[in-house]
């Protein structure tokens, strides 16, 4: 804290110690050239950088867990960065929560001096998992086995957009890693063992950051755990790669290559070792390698806690910080023990142990990205992405994901597809009606558990669903009752949740004593059994699968069970592929394509169905929209059906707003609403079927909402986020008038007592009650149809009612 302090008085700024704890320091009156949106992002990092201090620098290298810091912890130590672990959430594990709890501690990076904004990172590698009614996406090892590059971009989108929703900014995702042992316990966090599936799979890049990292919810993606953690000796977790360099370009390094070549926004390094040498402080792997002959522009961040691990000794020590640090990390993520890391890297520099060449490129490349991501002009929340989260457009898309990554690996006399109509179906298995198992581990918590813990669509439910009432479905988990007045048992069965570590499996990796005793009692029933086998990896099932009729490899689906049950009743027919090599017997174990050993089923081997090719025709596309009923914030919408063509059946509509998507319905018509008054809108509709097909979209409509209020010239939007002594303001207004307005100025007044302390892009005076704001230097002007967005910080006295008018250049404007 001593030195913090010092810093402020060195900047003549003593006053704001006391301000840190408020979180609501003033800012500057005139804009800094590293404010200036309209500059270069390499002109806005130098000038930064020539203003922070060393404290402040080696504050933006720390990154800390939510749990060990406060908001006036990150104003003191500059802290740059914040994380959630596993399973580390607000006390509310519930969207607003979570955007709420980032405001805060945002708050406190904007009230130190340099105003830099923290990134917040989070595990959101199947879905954004830590956030409660988040879409659930299958585990990586179920999305290589799809081997559809388009579709997990998509899942990169949609994800992105339900992190953005709840506040986030940063994933620790994808795991590139290439599994070559299915002991590992991160198996299921692979694409699959060879190289070639993780590289086309980069495309989730793509995804998650957007078109450019700064446009609508797009979130900064992280290339994990570089390089060679799925080739550890043993398939043990944290351990050590012992191949040669080539074979470890060969295997290993591609995939991140790939996503360099894609931009990705940082790289975690691996726990693992390399031959003994442990990658944290690998110079040769990750400044030569990474950053010089790849030329990755991003940043470099540390695994948990994972220099700890540099000299085999409990508690990190200046000099492994300074391995660290000097093999090319520029962020430490250092969950609880964060001061420590700050005095043990201010004591390096200052000894000359780490130069500060060093800690500048290290600066450089994280502040270029909170740059990028427009951090500096939109710190806070986007809480416009809130409504979508687990939306009935993510959970179709995942469901469309489930069904693309089912394996079909036997089906003796074409059990599969069975009937959706006539006779008796017994379900059975522990995984079949728990939520929890088919999603895994780094579900809501970091090693995840059983139960129905997040919302969903149970496999069971899934099965009940398909068959309607066509037919009699009984479940019994332990598979008691059956007899062979059944027309098959379907047993869900296969691995409870685990993460790295615990999921190890250095033993067996057969069917635990629950899941034989179940299948025991549907084969000795004498009926047909489908095993559907729910796991992180193949597992060791030779010596049981010629009592089965058919075996379905699910993996992992997450949330949406239903599109097992597509699979299993010929709604769609299974089109998935080995991402791995299944095993004859555990011993086998290492064993990957190519390696001579007689797998029980080989890589990339999947059977489909006979006679009943998979519907891969496209429904038509739909009419153009009409609108009816447009008022100021919304309208109805209506368009000519779409006609099913392949077979599986029309299954709704998406509708996209702008290019966006903005809600699905199962019939024509959608209503809209949350519309802006006297703004122009695109729509469009695309139908989908029950195989996941999309059509093409329909032709625009554009239509522009009716006026909100008197104003003709200008629109506004006020929006606040309040805390207990104050709030967050953001303001967008809106030139919707013909002629240009310059240099516009914006009035409006408070009722309650209201003041403004801090102001961002735009500069705000207030003489009591009234308050004016105007253009910054780079934005003075609004042309016909343009926006200025601004936001401020203020005080209130327990009441914070909205301004009941506005005016822009003594005109009122609508009010939205």
């Amino acid at each position: 804290m001593g030195s913090a302090v010092r810093a402020l008085a060195h900047l003549g700024l003593t006053g704001l110690v006391a301000a840190a704890l408020t979180a609501c320091a003033p800012r500057p009156a005139a804009a800094l050239p590293y404010q200036d949106p309209a500059l270069p992002v390499a002109d806005r990092v130098s000038d930064l950088l020539a203003r922070m201090t060393l404290d402040d620098k080696i504050g933006q290298m720390t990154q800390a867990e939510r749990g060990s810091i406060t908001a006036a912890g990150i104003t003191s130590y500059r802290v740059g960065s914040v994380l959630s672990g596993g399973g580390s959430a607000p006390a509310q594990n519930t969207p607003a929560a979570w955007a709420d709890m980032y405001d805060t501690f945002q708050r406190g990076a904007l009230a130190a001096p340099l105003q830099i904004p923290i990134i917040y990172g989070i595990d959101a590698v199947h879905g954004n998992n830590n956030v409660y009614g988040s879409t659930i996406f299958p585990h990586n090892i179920g999305l290589g086995a799809t081997r559809n590059p388009a579709l997990v971009q998509q899942i990169g989108r949609a994800t992105a957009e339900e992190v953005t929703g709840a506040g986030q900014d940063w994933t620790f995702a994808p795991c590139l890693c290439v599994a070559r042992n299915d002991r590992w316990g991160r198996t299921y966090e692979s694409y699959g063992e060879r190289p070639e599936i993780a590289t086309a799979m980069t495309t989730v890049v793509d995804g998650l950051q957007g078109a450019r990292l700064d446009g609508p919810a797009s979130v900064l993606a992280t290339a994990k755990h570089y390089v060679g953690d799925g080739g550890t000796t043993g398939g043990t977790d944290q351990g050590d790669t012992r191949v040669g360099e080539a074979e470890l370009r060969a295997v290993h390094l591609p995939p991140f290559a790939a996503a360099v070549q894609r931009g990705v926004g940082s790289v975690m390094i691996s726990f693992s070792s390399w031959n003994g040498a442990k990658l944290h402080g690998s110079r040769y792997l990750i400044t030569d390698l990474l950053k010089g002959e790849l030329g990755f522009a991003g940043f470099t961040v540390s695994d948990w806690a994972a220099i700890d691990q540099l000299d085999g000794q409990p508690g990190f020590t200046q000099a492994e910080v300074a391995t660290a640090i000097n093999a090319g990390l520029d962020m430490i993520m250092v969950p609880n023990d964060w001061q420590t890391f700050i005095t043990r890297l201010r004591a390096a520099v200052q000894s000359g142990q780490v130069p500060m060449s060093r800690i500048d490129d290290a600066n450089r490349r994280i502040l270029t990205k909170k740059f990028e991501l427009g951090l500096f002009e939109h710190p806070y929340a986007d809480r416009t992405y809130a409504s979508g989260i687990g939306g009935a457009a993510h959970r179709a898309l995942a469901r469309q994901a489930v069904r693309e990554s089912q394996v079909l690996l036997k089906n003796a006399g074409g059990i599969l597809p069975l009937s959706r109509s006539g006779g008796k179906i017994f379900v059975a298995g522990r995984s079949a009606d728990d939520l929890g198992n088919q999603s895994g581990g780094w579900t809501t918590t970091w090693q995840g558990s059983s139960g129905n813990t997040i919302p969903g669509t149970s496999i069971l439910q899934g099965i009940r669903d398909a068959v309607g009432g066509g037919a009699t479905v009984t479940y019994q988990r332990d598979g008691t009752g059956i007899d062979g007045s059944y027309r098959a048992a379907i047993a869900v069965v296969g691995e409870t949740p685990y993460a790295e570590g615990e999921g190890d499996r250095p033993g067996s990796m057969s069917l635990d004593a629950t899941d034989l005793a179940t299948l025991s009692r549907l084969t000795a029933a004498g009926v047909p059994v489908i095993v559907v086998l729910v796991s992180g990896r193949p597992l060791d099932v030779a010596a049981e699968v010629g009592r089965w009729n058919a075996l379905v490899a699910a993996w992992l689906p997450g949330s949406e069970g239903g599109g097992v049950a597509d699979v299993l009743f010929g709604g769609y027919a299974p089109t998935g592929k080995l991402p791995v090599t299944w095993m004859q017997s555990a011993a086998q174990q290492p064993i990957n394509d190519g390696d001579g050993k007689a797998p029980l089923f080989a890589y990339g081997f999947g059977l489909s169905y006979p006679g009943t090719p998979a519907d891969t025709v496209a429904p038509s596309v739909p009419g153009t929209p009409v609108a009816a009923g447009v008022t100021a914030t919304g309208m109805t919408l209506t368009w000519p059906a779409s006609t099913d063509t392949g077979g599986s059946g029309l299954a709704g509509y998406d509708v996209y707003r702008d290019g966006a998507a903005a809600g699905s319905t199962t019939t024509a018509s959608y209503a809209v609403t949350s519309l802006s008054p006297a703004t122009r809108y695109e729509f469009t509709v695309a139908a989908r079927d029950a195989a996941g097909n999309r059509s093409a979209r329909s032709a625009a409509l554009a239509v522009t909402t009716a006026p909100g209020g008197t104003g003709t010239a200008c629109r506004v939007s006020y929006s606040t986020n309040d805390w207990s002594t104050g709030f967050t303001g953001t303001v967008s207004v809106t030139n919707t008038g013909t002629a240009a307005v310059s240099p516009w100025s914006l009035q409006w007044s408070f009722a309650a007592g209201q003041q403004v302390t801090q102001a961002w892009s735009a500069r705000i005076a207030q003489s009591g009650a009234a308050v004016t704001a105007t253009g910054e230097a780079w934005n003075p002007a609004l042309a016909p149809g343009a926006t200025a967005t601004f936001g401020f910080n203020a005080t209130h006295a327990g009441a914070n009612p909205r301004p009941a008018a506005f005016t822009l250049n003594g005109s009122a404007c609508a009010v939205s």
